[in-house]
């Protein structure tokens, strides 16, 4: 068993919830988490690397920030998701 995929997993939802608590916080709005998000996606999708970086790694590279967007869209809605549920859309949608 790998065990960077359950410790990245553990990773990416910590971090959902730091962002859902900034929002409760009042410190930063959804809005501006998303576009945040928003921004370092297409800086990882158009950053001009090396021919040797393919066009999967940058996609892999843009998996958590697809996953954060989405956990963020879905504490805005109010909704409780699960590491598969953020997965599982991530992939049909990207």
């Amino acid at each position: 068993m790998n065990t960077a995929n359950p410790q990245l997993e553990g990773l990416y939802l910590a971090v959902a919830a730091m962002n859902r608590l900034l929002v409760e916080k009042q410190l930063l709005t959804h809005e501006e988490i998303r576009e945040m998000l928003l921004e370092t996606e297409r800086t990882v999708l158009r950053d001009p690397q090396p021919a040797t970086v393919s066009d999967s790694h940058r996609k892999a590279v843009a998996f958590p920030i697809r996953l954060l967007l989405t956990a963020n869209e879905a504490a805005e809605k109010g909704a409780e998701v699960t590491f598969e549920d953020l997965a599982r859309h991530v992939g049909r949608h990207s």
